[in-house]
């Protein structure tokens, strides 16, 4: 009966039968501002291996001391269902909403995205006049600037921030801070 040839995998979470396509989510967490709330939130995606492509926190209500944390993530479909079960269970949750799922259900095709990046650019001459005009395609502020540098300030989704670092790699991007996404869905309804 015992057969020592067949392993026992290491995890339930990782037993299916089916091979599911991974997906990515937007999750709304909003949670008592308290210690330790954000790492047991973050503990339940390490636990099952899932990786947070982003991560932002801040109190929004500061009479009630309550904070919403956005997370950004990607996994089969049926596993950040039970992470979202399993966070509506933490006792200092008060409501998890998938901002991706509800767009989807409403015929919208996302919830509305924006994140912050400051890019520091150096260069002269020639690159430098193009990155100030890919700057002000972009619509990206100059909010520190020398005879050898920019510092751009740039919002949008995440997809346009990509998109202005990799053009910035060859005019001399020096280094990227980005915020990580904040996120609403569509609509006149609260979460």
């Amino acid at each position: 009966m015992n057969n020592p040839a067949v392993q026992p995998p290491a995890s339930a979470y990782f037993i299916t039968p089916e091979k599911e396509t991974a997906v990515s989510r937007t999750l709304a967490v909003l949670v008592d501002n308290e210690p330790g709330v954000l790492a047991r939130v973050i503990g339940l995606f390490s636990g099952r291996g899932y990786n947070i492509e982003s991560l932002t926190v801040s109190e929004t209500e500061h009479e009630k001391h309550l904070s919403r944390i956005t997370v950004v993530t990607r996994g089969a479909p049926h596993v950040i269902e039970q992470l979202k079960s399993q966070l509506d269970r933490i006792v200092p949750v008060h409501r998890v909403v998938d901002l991706t799922a509800t767009a989807g259900a409403t015929g919208e095709t996302g919830p509305i995205e924006r994140e912050l990046g400051i890019i520091k650019v150096a260069g002269q001459g020639e690159k430098r006049v193009e990155a100030l005009r890919l700057a002000d395609v972009f619509r990206a502020k100059v909010v520190d600037s020398s005879v050898d540098h920019f510092v751009f300030e740039i919002t949008g989704r995440p997809s346009k921030l990509d998109k202005f670092v990799a053009l910035m790699a060859p005019l001399g991007l020096v280094e990227v801070c980005r915020t990580g996404v904040a996120a609403l869905s569509r609509g006149k309804e609260g979460m």
